[in-house]
């Protein structure tokens, strides 16, 4: 019985790349079925890519078989693995932060390098550009139809082989929670961060509370006012800025039908803190 394979990369579908993975997929068993995550991880943004995967793989039953292709160092001596998660589900990726998020927040069990002598594209030992297709597409394919086994992959590696990115964890105390903005809401342009709904509670915030609110980047302020903490959108007039809890139980920051991305030239990743904090009205 073959298992769900579902692929992320940052190619876009503006070519043929995504298609020829599928292909690749569908020679090793044309029974395959395949998903798209998303092909819209900007260019390189590792970061992005593992928190897509996070996002995602809870939703997904057991043995599902993951690939995720954000792959800025193709070609160079970055191993290409296969993760193990606690969920029992894998994940075939390049070696390069793309499991930080995965390995912070299900845990990752077992990982094993991709023995490319048995586990790539046949007649394709020549290419090294695209490892997307050669060796994650054709490695992915084999493990969810049952081709091989996970230990069939490739030698063994230590979980504390993973390489992952820097995430500093959200903190609170004294009415003050602290974090990170990890990922943007892309279509809406709302700001995701590494707050946990857990701690904001813990900081006694009701909703309705006022909060102010200050974003930096790297030390420098891009932003600090004040906004309400809302169940919805509908708990502030259009235009106005909330704060809300997202769809994977951390804090939002949003603009009511606006981007706050876009309005304040807002980015992603470790350099981009939050702090709130109460406010009297």
């Amino acid at each position: 019985m073959t298992k769900h394979l579902v692929i992320q990369t940052d190619f876009g579908l503006c070519d043929g790349a995504v298609s020829a993975m599928y292909g690749v997929a569908l020679s090793v068993n044309p029974t395959l079925n395949i998903y798209d995550l998303t092909h819209e991880i900007p260019q390189y943004n590792i970061w992005e890519g593992s928190y897509r995967l996070y996002q995602t793989i809870s939703y997904w039953p057991e043995e599902t078989v993951f690939i995720s292709v954000v792959d800025p160092g193709v070609g160079t001596d970055r191993l290409s693995v296969v993760a193990k998660t606690a969920t029992n589900q894998y994940i075939v990726t390049p070696n390069n932060g793309t499991l930080t998020h995965v390995l912070e927040n299900f845990d990752i069990v077992a990982l094993r390098e991709i023995d490319e002598t048995k586990n790539r594209l046949p007649n394709s030992g020549e290419s090294y550009t695209f490892h997307g297709r050669d060796i994650y597409a054709y490695t992915g394919a084999r493990l969810a139809a049952g081709v091989i086994n996970f230990e069939e992959v490739g030698r063994e590696l230590a979980v504390a082989d993973v390489i992952s990115l820097p995430n500093p964890a959200a903190t609170g105390g004294d009415g003050i929670v602290k974090g990170n903005i990890d990922i943007l809401d892309v279509r809406f342009g709302n700001l995701w961060t590494n707050i946990s709904r857990t701690l904001f509670v813990e900081a006694n915030v009701q909703y309705g509370d006022l909060l102010e609110v200050t974003i930096e980047n790297n030390g420098r302020t891009i932003y600090k006012n004040a906004m309400t903490y809302g169940k919805s959108f509908a708990d502030s007039r259009l235009g106005e800025p909330l704060l809300y809890v997202n769809s994977v139980d951390k804090l939002g920051v949003a603009i009511n039908q606006g981007s706050f991305a876009q309005a304040y030239d807002i980015g992603t990743g470790a350099s981009w803190t939050v702090t709130i904090q109460k406010r009297e009205a």
